[in-house]
């Protein structure tokens, strides 16, 4: 475990900590020991150990005095009995502030994982909005939590790391700090997919003698040929870490001999102009790739990142990367935010000006959805690391995600263009509005006010922004017109029944029936019966005389005898709570299983899909129209589920595959497997399955198989583009 001093030290030599500094960390540390005795890790170490690795970190990364205390800080509220006034108390404010703002909400009961996932997320953004010290003091407990995860239990393990992987390293990305995005992702990797990490690690080991002669032989050259050109600069030449050589070799469907740009240089200078110096000395000395040319000193990222990217052929004839830039911009580029933070000395930076809030403003937008599933989708969806920038017709300079189309610029610029968008054009010449967008384009977006959002426009754009902004507007043109449905619907109702609608819906017993059925207006009123999920009967029941009600009870006792004659042969493997027999239709899109998460919702017409509580379609849909629904555990039915293999092209390698499906005593209903140009065959199985569980079990069995590389469930995409514009 390592020692306060170690850190204090390690503070004291990049901020010269007065007498008062170093006893404020250390009554931090002494408080936080005290509160957390007797607590341990699942690694069986005394709990004070993680805060410690914690605060090393931050002392790492050469944060303030304020972060290192509540690094240390970090836990106690949310482990210990100690609460946020204590430790305003004892620490001051601003500490308070950083400590509450780490601090998960796990007081509150949850209905799912997700939504509590959502409202710590939600939390932890709010507070970064007002002290950006926030989010590099999580990043940096994640990472020690990640760095010690193979204590916890497989399930955990899984869980935290693809998390992790989702949403922490691309945030680390987007604030900048790449050598923890780096660790990050290397660690996710081994947890979520150990078989392939274990496997490349090997590889990587095999080659790094050969692979190290190689960088020093090239950066002894590069060297030299920059000093010939009188330019002062530090190389450095690095491996490109285990996950973005995995990504590369799974992206080209390649070997690790046939990954071109496994190792990358550095050039670090003195001023920016020796940068462009730098530049053209080495595309005098070796070609360069044609298109594979950035500038980010010229057009920085949105997180502040600035450098210059080329790739050459090198000196033996292979492509090498090449990295150029100041070391100011080097310390950016590495530790982000942390940087800023310690080129302004400590000083906050207005968020509507600085570059490195630029990310968090974006995510704070969506602090106001209220739906966790939608939430998450969102705030994912921002976090995406490989941008294009484009241009107005005024020349502004906007960063979208790479795919993004004039859909998508047109909502980055406003709502109303978004909503209203009919044509684009890229560089003056007309283009669809699927178009993918280049780097250097400059769009116009052309509007119509009878033009309005499409369906459609879910399937190609890619930001955040445009999808929740169109999903909002289907969901309230789909409310619109329920409601157009439903109104005369209760009126026809009530008029049936000889009641006045207008009068009944004025009086105070009216007004509680609303208030009951969790309705906050008539309007919402006519939106639930235009849907159906609620039945005008039940209301129109509560103003009928008795007599009335009562002949009315006889005539419905009728109807129910012959709706269970008719269905009684039918069945349904779904219960829905508060209903009886209803229509149920599971959603092709995702094909939940029995023993997985599943909501319902009402679709007009059609009674109720089910779907996985984490679908992607469901994020189109008004929350409102969602219902709780469960497996029924008595009944019993095979399911069709689909499975690709992807393995070594070998003989016996179908009928090993086709053993463990007899083993797991599954029937196999389709089968094809196809041989590839790379010694790979993938193979694809629709397999009749009872759960989730038979599923997974036989999943497991095949990636147990000598030669087997990837084994995944997959969706018919043709199902799940009906089932979306079914929603």
């Amino acid at each position: 475990m390592i020692r306060l001093n170690d850190i204090v030290d390690k503070v004291n030599s990049y901020l010269y900590l007065n007498e008062s500094e170093v006893d404020l960390i250390n009554r931090a540390y002494i408080y936080s020991a005290k509160v957390h005795t007797g607590q341990t890790r699942s690694s069986g170490e005394p709990y004070l150990s993680h805060p410690l690795e914690v605060t090393n970190i931050l002392a790492n990364m050469e944060l303030d005095v304020s972060s290192i205390v509540t690094g240390l800080l970090h836990d106690t509220v949310e482990d210990t009995l100690t609460d946020l006034e204590d430790i305003e108390n004892l620490f001051g404010e601003e500490i308070a502030f950083l400590v509450d703002g780490l601090t998960k909400i796990s007081k509150i009961p949850f209905s799912s994982n997700i939504e509590r996932q959502a409202e710590s997320f939600r939390k932890l953004i709010l507070a970064t909005a007002n002290d950006i010290r926030v989010v590099v003091i999580k990043l940096a407990d994640r990472l020690h939590n990640m760095r010690t995860l193979q204590h916890l239990p497989k399930q955990r393990q899984m869980r935290i790391a693809e998390e992790t992987f989702e949403i922490y390293a691309p945030l680390a990305r987007r604030f900048g700090i790449n050598w923890m995005t780096t660790e990050l992702e290397d660690l996710s990797f081994k947890f979520t997919n150990p078989k392939e990490f274990k496997r490349l690690s090997t590889l990587i080991s095999e080659k790094k003698n050969e692979w190290s002669q190689y960088i020093n032989d090239v950066k002894k050259k590069l060297q030299d040929k920059l000093t010939e050109y009188g330019i002062k600069s530090e190389v450095t030449g690095r491996f490109k870490h285990n996950y973005s050589i995995y990504k590369k070799m799974n992206s080209y469907n390649v070997g690790i001999d046939k990954v071109y740009d496994i190792m990358a240089f550095r050039i670090i200078t003195e001023s920016i102009k020796e940068c462009y110096e730098a530049l053209g000395a080495i595309h005098s000395s070796w070609k360069p790739i044609p298109g594979r040319f950035k500038d980010y000193i010229a057009l920085p990222k949105g997180n502040g990142y600035q450098s210059l990217h080329t790739i050459v052929i090198g000196p033996d004839g292979d492509q090498m990367e090449i990295q150029i830039r100041t070391r100011k911009m080097h310390d950016i580029a590495e530790y982000g935010v942390a940087a800023h933070w310690k080129y302004k000395e400590g000083e906050k930076e207005n968020g509507d000006k600085a570059s490195v809030y630029y990310t968090l403003r974006q995510l704070l937008e969506w602090k106001d959805i209220k739906d966790p599933n939608e939430y998450m989708e969102a705030i994912k969806g921002e976090l995406i690391s490989n941008v294009v920038y484009v241009f107005t017709p005024k020349g502004d300079l906007k960063e979208l995600p790479s795919g993004a189309t004039p859909v998508d610029f047109a909502y980055s610029i406003h709502t109303e263009v978004g909503n209203h968008c009919v044509r684009a054009t890229a560089n003056g010449n007309l283009v669809p509005l699927d178009h993918r967008l280049k780097t250097g384009d400059t769009i116009e977006i052309i509007t119509s006010k009878d033009k309005k959002p499409n369906r459609d426009w879910l399937n190609f754009v890619t930001t955040s922004r445009a999808k929740t902004k169109i999903k909002s507007w289907l969901r309230n043109d789909q409310s619109k017109r329920a409601e157009k449905d439903g109104k005369p619907i209760c009126e026809r109702k009530f008029k049936q029944n000889n009641l006045n609608f207008q009068k009944i819906s004025e009086s105070p017993k009216f007004l509680k029936l609303l208030s009951k059925l969790r309705c906050n207006s008539l309007k919402d009123l006519f939106v639930a019966v235009g849907f159906g999920s609620i039945s005008v009967n039940d209301i129109v029941n509560e103003f009928l005389p008795e007599k009335e009600l009562l002949k009315d009870k006889k005539k419905e006792d009728r109807i129910e005898k012959i709706v269970k004659t008719l269905n009684k042969n039918r069945g349904n493997d779904v219960l829905v709570k508060g209903y009886g027999d209803v229509m149920i239709r599971i959603g092709n899109c995702c094909s939940p299983l029995p023993g997985e998460k599943i909501v319902g919702f009402i679709t007009r017409g059609k009674g109720i899909t089910i779907h996985k509580e984490d679908c992607p379609q469901l994020l189109e849909v008004d929350p409102d129209r969602r219902i709780d629904v469960e497996w029924d555990k008595d009944y019993q039915q095979l399911r069709t589920a689909s499975i690709k293999v992807v393995c070594e092209d070998k003989p016996g390698m179908l009928s090993s595959i086709t053993s463990s499906f007899s083993v797991c005593k599954i029937n196999i209903s389709k089968a094809e497997m196809i041989s590839t140009n790379i010694e790979s065959a993938v193979g694809s199985f629709d397999i009749m399955v009872q759960d989730v569980n038979q599923l997974d079990n036989v999943i497991n069995a095949i990636k147990k198989l000598k030669g087997v590389k990837k084994v995944e469930r997959v969706l018919n995409k043709d199902t799940k583009q009906k089932d979306a514009t079914q929603i």
